[in-house]
């Protein structure tokens, strides 16, 4: 896979109507600017060292954001593209099932859906390919059954050039998710009883550290219909009340972080909730076959990333305008990867549009996640998350969160699709007798 390739946008897709650039370091420009770049950039080779003295070598080969990030501390190394084999179930499902799904009229809900991707075929000419792709990304692969990220930690904090000063640490038990429909592995399948007509429920929390935050938790029911609002709840223990937390309000902070619930993984909203719009096909660097597990943060003033392999990856980029009033980013820029359909980063936007924060993944593709014997090892390659970072580009601001940690015994924090007698996580544990009793 060649660095570097792309697919300039039409005049009825280009919202920047030629090529451009940004003006300052400090304050970059729409995302289309990379889209359009006509900047002539020779190819980086496998090994090479990107850092702020020779980061216009990559300019159309990351995102506004990430390039921020690079001038600002974060190295990377180029290293050659790997492939990555799609789970054998994931891969039967869409074979079954996807000829039979179709959009609705109004392009926000699925019809005849039951697992697998819906449509591994995108036309990037069809009108509808922005909402297909994003279906796609809804339903990707690796989690279908069940999901837990385990004993996390996050530092936040403002960016200097000394790099990150920690402001606050935040040690969470756990984020987990049990999916009711799509389900590949661990019976029922594919779907569980489901009166309810629920996509997922998710659990977050409790915290435990720093100790004015202790036993803070968030609960969330995604429901099947993209029209039902999500049910999503705050536990508050020094009130020892339960707050419940509007669509719009996922777009905030979440527990005084730079990220927000929105925008885990990408995004974690729902599709309904915005329009989508296809920018283009693209070539581009991200993190899927990371080496360091734990995370390795980048010396200096790039503490605040990690440091890792960056292969060529073809990408998907979209945009997405919420709908919601009061929602915190006027747009947020996807760059998705097509061979797995998970984010490499994302760049969101002020009410300005300017350039807010950036979200950026470190994705490891194994099929356990280390090599300690006790180990869960997997029939197919999962996509581990061994970090992400979130910058506010505007306050010089930045979380990054991680798990394992130096301290993991086995190494082992993430579980996918295992079922909870592996995770202890019981569809009980869903509930908000469950959130408030937790934080005890």
């Amino acid at each position: 896979m060649q660095v570097g390739t792309m697919t300039r946008l039409g005049p009825a897709q280009s919202a920047c109507g030629g090529w451009r650039v940004w003006s300052t370091p400090l304050r970059l420009i729409s995302a289309c600017f990379l889209l359009a770049a006509a900047a002539s950039v020779s190819a980086v080779e496998p090994g090479e060292v990107i850092t702020a003295a020779n980061a216009e070598r990559i300019a159309d080969q990351v995102s506004p954001g990430v390039m921020w990030c690079i001038q600002h501390g974060m190295n990377l190394t180029v290293a050659p593209y790997k492939k990555i084999e799609l789970p054998k179930a994931y891969v039967t499902a869409t074979e079954q099932y996807s000829g039979q799904v179709h959009l609705s009229k109004d392009g926000t809900n699925l019809e005849g859906y039951v697992a697998g991707e819906p449509f591994p075929t995108i036309d990037p000419s069809d009108p509808a390919a922005a909402i297909k792709i994003m279906w796609n990304y809804y339903y990707r692969p690796y989690y279908s059954d069940d999901y837990l990220w385990r004993n996390f930690l996050a530092d936040t904090g403002p960016l200097a050039e000394t790099g990150l000063t920690i402001e606050r640490r935040y040690l969470i038990q756990q984020n987990a998710r049990l999916f009711f429909n799509g389900r590949l592995y661990v019976d029922p399948k594919p779907e569980l009883p489901n009166p309810q007509k629920l996509r997922f429920k998710e659990l977050t929390g409790p915290v435990l550290e720093p100790l004015d935050l202790k036993g803070v938790g968030q609960l969330g029911y995604r429901y099947l219909d993209p029209g039902e609002a999500d049910d999503t709840w705050l536990y508050l223990p020094t009130l020892r009340r339960v707050r419940r937390v509007s669509s719009a309000q996922r777009s905030d902070s979440v527990f005084g972080q730079d990220i927000d619930a929105d925008s885990y993984a990408g995004y974690s909203g729902s599709i309904a909730w915005g329009t989508w719009r296809f920018l283009g096909e693209k070539t581009m660097l991200g993190v899927f076959h990371a080496r360091h597990s734990p995370v390795q943060w980048c010396p200096g003033a790039g503490d605040f990333a990690f440091c890792d392999d960056w292969e060529p990856r073809k990408v998907y980029v979209v945009e997405g305008a919420s709908s919601l009033p009061q929602y915190a980013y006027s747009k947020r820029v996807l760059y998705i990867d097509q061979e797995t359909m998970w984010v490499l980063y994302m760049d969101a936007y002020d009410r300005a549009g300017n350039l807010w924060k950036t979200l950026i993944n470190q994705w490891r593709s194994v099929d356990r996640p280390s090599s300690n014997p006790s180990v869960t090892v997997y029939p197919d390659e999962q996509l581990f998350n061994p970090s992400f970072i979130m910058v506010d580009i505007q306050l010089q601001h930045a979380t990054r969160s991680w798990t394992p940690t130096e301290h993991s015994p086995t190494g082992e924090e993430e579980f996918f699709n295992v079922g909870s007698e592996k995770t202890g996580i019981r569809e009980s544990h869903f509930a908000i007798g469950y959130l408030t009793g937790s934080s005890r």
